[in-house]
C-alpha cells in the first residue's frame, strides 16, 4: 500500500516538474536554469510544510509518503540542477553556475525552513 501512495504522487509531481520547468523557462530568455531552480525551490517548500506538519501531529505517514516522498521525490531533481551546473561550467558561463549552486542552496534551505515555519505556525 505505502509504494502506491509513493506512486501516485510521483504521477502528478513528475508532470509537474516537467510543465513548470518549461512554462518558467520559457518566459526568461538567458542560460540561468531558472525552470529548475523554481521547481527545487518549491519543493523544497512544500517538503519542509509537508514535514513542519508531520513533527507537529497534523498529517499522517500516509499523506508524508504521497506529497513528500512521491510528490516532492518526483517534483525537485538534483540530477537536473547538477547536469546544468556542470553544462554552464563547460560553456564558460561560470558566474551562472555559481549563482545556480549558491542561489539554490539558499533559496531551497530558505524555503524548507519557511515550510516548517509555516506548520509550526499553523499547527504547533
Amino acid at each position: 500500500m505505502n509504494w502506491l501512495l509513493v506512486v501516485v504522487g510521483a504521477m502528478v509531481g513528475a508532470p509537474a516538474r516537467y510543465l513548470t520547468d518549461r512554462a518558467v523557462q520559457a518566459k526568461h530568455d538567458t542560460v540561468f536554469p531558472w525552470g529548475t531552480f523554481a521547481v527545487n525551490v518549491s519543493g523544497c517548500a512544500v517538503l519542509g510544510l509537508i514535514g513542519g506538519a508531520a513533527a507537529e501531529g497534523a498529517v499522517s505517514a500516509h499523506v508524508q509518503l504521497l506529497l513528500g516522498t512521491g510528490f516532492c521525490g518526483a517534483l525537485t531533481t538534483y540530477s537536473t540542477f547538477s547536469y546544468e551546473t556542470l553544462r554552464l561550467t563547460e560553456n564558460r558561463a561560470r558566474f551562472y553556475a555559481v549563482a545556480n549552486v549558491v542561489g539554490s542552496l539558499t533559496a531551497g534551505l530558505g524555503a524548507a525552513f519557511t515550510g516548517t515555519a509555516l506548520a509550526q505556525a499553523l499547527w504547533g
